[in-house]
C-alpha cells in the first residue's frame, strides 16, 4: 500500500492514442478536459468524513471517487496531490441548507457532541475512534491514502484568519449574538454549482418558528457560531467571543491552506452540492478574489436493496457487514466499478456475491501464469475508457473481452494484472484453493448441465444432493459457486 505522493504516472507516457483525461464538472454540466493548472501536478481536495459514526458503503463509494481520479491521473502521466479533511467539529445535525438555514442558535447540535453524549465519551475520543475506523475501511477497499488529512479542530487559527479577511472585505458581518455570517448577496454568481437562486430560497426557521434575527438576509450562513454556556466541548476564544466554526468555513480554510488558491478538482457526494459546496465556493472565492476551484466533481447516491440507507429502515450496511458475510471487501469495490461514479446504483447482497465470485475467477486466471505480453490495442481501449470520465463499466468490459479472446493464457493474465493497477482489485493475490470432494464436484457438473438444458427439476434435486453432503451451491453471474456449510 502506498500513498498518492508515490504515484509519478502510469508509465505509458503522454500518448494521444489514449485521449485526454475527462471528468464531469457539476458546474459546467458537462464532461470536460482536466489537466493540472501547473502542467504537472493535479491538486485535489476531497470532502472527508464527519467522524461521529462508522462510514456506510454509500459513503465509501464517494471516497472511492478520489482514488479513481488518482489512478486515472497516473494513466495520464500526471502527478497528483490530494488533501482530504476530517470534520471533527461544526457539522450540525440539521445542516440541510434549506433557505440557508444554518442557524446554530440552540436549535442545532453538533453531531460529535450528540454522539459524545450517546456513548458517554469525550467528543475528541469519539472523533479519533471513528477517524481510525475510516482509515481502516479505506485500506480494506484499496483506497490509497491522501497526502494529508487536516482536522478541523486543529486548524481553528486558519479559520479565524479567513473570517477576519471576509469581514474586512465586506463579505461577512458580526451578528448581535457574536456569530459571524457570510453575506450571501455579496457573491454575484451564487448558485453556479447547484443552480439555486438566492431570490428563490425560502427562509429557514429556528426551533421557535422564527427566522434568525441576527441575520441580515435569510440565506446568509454562519461562518462562526456563538457557543451558549451549556456547550463545554469543542469551543474556542475568538475576537468575536467563544464559539465554534461553521461546517462550510472549515473546508475553505483547509483547502486553501493545504493546496493554495488554485485547486484543480474538488470532490464529494452529490448531497454536498448544496449548500455545502455552494457556500464553500462563495467563501473561498471572496477570500482569494478569484475562482479557487476549477472543477467540482460529485459522486451519486447509492441505494441498498432498492432503498436509501437509513437507521429508520434498518438497512445501513457497513464494510464490516460485508466481511462478516464472508465476502472479500474488494467485492464492494468491484460492485461500485460496475457503474459510473455519477450514476445512482442499487447495491444488493446478490450483486456483492457475484462480484466476490468474479474476483476469485480473475485471481484463478492469473495464478501461476507468467511471461505474457500486454496487448497494446486492449491497453488503448481500457485506458481510453478510464480517462473518459472514469467509464469503469466500459473498462471492465475490455477486461472481459480479453478473457474471451483467443489470446494465450499468459497474455490474458498479463493484461488483467496491468489493468488492475487502475482497478485496484488485488488480482495478483493468490486464488483461494478450495478442496472440493470428487463426488461433490461431479454432482455440481451434472447440475450445471441440467441448468444449461433448463431442466430445473433435476437442478433442484442435484442441489439437495450436494447439500446432503455438507456443501452449498450458489448461482452467480460467473456460474456456480461451491462452499462448505
Amino acid at each position: 500500500m502506498f500513498g498518492y505522493g508515490a504515484i509519478l504516472g502510469g508509465g505509458i507516457g503522454r500518448d494521444l492514442r489514449f485521449g485526454v483525461m475527462k471528468l464531469y464538472d457539476t458546474r459546467a454540466r458537462a464532461a470536460v478536459d482536466v489537466a493540472p493548472h501547473d502542467g504537472s501536478t493535479l491538486t485535489l481536495y476531497a470532502c472527508g468524513p464527519t467522524v461521529y459514526r462508522f462510514a456506510h458503503v454509500g459513503n465509501v463509494r464517494t471516497f472511492l471517487l478520489t482514488d479513481l481520479i488518482a489512478r486515472a491521473a497516473a494513466l495520464a502521466s500526471y502527478k497528483i496531490k490530494i488533501v482530504q479533511n476530517i470534520t471533527d467539529v461544526g457539522h450540525m445535525i440539521d445542516d440541510t441548507g434549506l433557505g440557508g438555514a444554518d442557524e446554530g442558535q440552540g436549535d442545532t447540535e453538533d453531531k460529535l457532541l450528540a454522539q459524545s453524549r450517546t456513548e458517554n465519551k469525550s467528543a475528541l475520543d469519539i472523533a479519533r475512534f471513528y477517524e481510525a475506523a475510516f482509515h481502516t475501511d479505506l485500506a480494506r477497499l484499496n483506497i490509497r491514502p491522501a497526502n494529508s488529512y487536516p482536522r478541523a479542530s486543529e486548524t481553528i487559527g486558519l479559520m479565524i484568519t479567513l473570517i477576519s479577511t471576509l469581514i474586512d472585505r465586506g463579505h461577512a458581518y458580526i451578528g448581535g449574538d457574536g456569530s459571524v455570517f457570510f453575506d450571501a448577496r455579496s457573491c454575484a454568481d451564487y448558485g453556479a454549482i447547484s443552480g439555486n437562486r438566492l431570490d428563490a430560497l425560502k427562509p429557514g426557521h429556528r426551533f421557535d418558528g422564527e427566522t434568525d434575527p441576527n441575520k441580515r438576509f435569510h440565506a446568509d450562513w454562519a461562518l462562526w457560531k456563538f457557543a451558549p454556556s451549556t456547550r463545554t466541548q469543542l469551543v474556542w476564544e475568538t475576537p468575536w467571543g467563544v464559539g465554534f466554526p461553521g461546517w462550510h468555513t472549515e473546508c475553505s480554510a483547509m483547502s486553501i491552506d493545504q493546496l493554495g488558491d488554485h485547486i484543480d478538482i474538488h470532490t464529494g457526494g452529490i448531497d454536498l452540492r448544496f449548500p455545502h459546496h455552494e457556500d464553500e465556493r462563495a467563501q473561498s472565492n471572496a477570500f482569494a478574489e478569484h475562482d479557487v476551484v476549477k472543477h467540482w466533481v460529485h459522486a451519486e447516491h447509492l441505494l441498498f436493496e432498492g432503498r436509501k440507507m437509513s437507521k429508520s429502515t434498518g438497512n445501513v450496511v457497513l464494510v464490516q457487514d460485508v466481511i462478516d458475510r464472508g465476502f472479500d471487501p474488494l467485492a464492494l469495490r468491484l460492485s461500485f466499478l460496475g457503474s459510473r461514479y455519477r450514476t445512482q446504483i442499487d447495491l444488493t447482497w446478490d450483486s456483492i456475491a457475484a462480484a466476490d465470485a468474479q474476483l476469485k475467477k480473475w485471481r484463478q486466471r492469473t495464478s501461476n501464469v507468467a511471461g505474457g505480453v500486454v496487448d497494446d490495442s486492449a491497453k488503448q481501449a481500457f485506458t481510453a475508457a478510464f480517462l473518459d470520465d472514469l467509464d469503469t463499466p466500459r473498462a471492465l468490459q475490455v477486461l472481459r473481452d480479453v478473457e474471451k479472446s483467443s489470446m494465450s493464457d499468459a497474455d490474458k493474465a498479463a493484461f488483467i494484472l496491468w489493468a488492475d493497477e487502475s482497478l485496484g482489485l488485488d488480482l495478483d493475490r493468490p486464488a483461494d484453493v478450495v478442496d472440493i470432494p470428487l463426488e461433490v464436484q461431479q454432482l455440481s457438473d451434472k447440475r450445471a448441465a441440467a441448468r444449461e438444458a433448463k431442466n430445473w427439476a433435476a437442478s433442484d434435486e442435484l442441489r439437495d444432493q450436494i447439500a446432503a453432503l455438507g456443501w452449498e451451491v450458489r448461482d452467480t453471474a460467473g456460474g456456480q459457486e461451491l462452499s462448505a456449510k
